[in-house]
């Protein structure tokens, strides 16, 4: 009996590593991982996964990437970020700006969506489960906003723009 339920244990392992998940993807977590917001130069926010798609058709399935590279993330293609404003209270962080989305070929025709802990429920920002980001590439514009209270990142209003859901400088 042993025998057959250490067999049993060595099969079901090497059955698992068979299909085990690439390094390169563990750090991902769920669908979502531990993104960060320390700066105007050093920030990350999601993406649709590949250039050409748009972002609303990935809002469930979208990959970080960061002004400063990371173990978990891609650094934002070159060109991307046109400017940044970085602005920190006591309850939330947030980065606003522009961007240019042809550089990574973000399309246009939806203008843009929001990116959250409710369509990436395993993600957090700055270690945050509250946060909120919209990519706008009909307007060129971008936000990031972790937050400690839920009061502050309005995800139920994603149609509204980062304008009125993240206010701050989108010069």
């Amino acid at each position: 009996m042993q025998l057959v339920t250490f067999i049993l244990l060595i099969t079901t392992i090497s059955f698992q590593s068979t299909f085990a998940i690439p390094f390169h993807l563990k750090t991902k977590r769920g669908t979502g991982v531990d993104i960060a917001v320390n700066s105007d130069t050093d920030f990350c926010t999601y993406l649709p996964p590949h250039p050409g798609q748009s972002v609303s058709a990935t809002e469930n399935d979208a990959d970080p990437f960061c002004t400063v590279a990371k173990q978990y993330a891609a650094c934002f293609p070159d060109g991307f970020i046109k400017s940044a404003h970085f602005y920190r209270t006591n309850t939330f962080v947030q980065v606003t700006g522009r961007i240019n989305h042809t550089a990574y070929d973000i399309l246009t025709e939806d203008g843009g969506g929001q990116y959250d802990q409710k369509n990436l429920p395993h993600g957090t920002c700055n270690g945050l489960k509250h946060w909120v980001n919209l990519i706008e590439p009909d307007s060129e514009t971008f936000c990031i906003r972790c937050c400690q209270f839920k009061s502050d990142c309005n995800i139920g209003i994603s149609t509204y723009g980062c304008h009125r859901i993240v206010p701050g400088d989108y010069s």
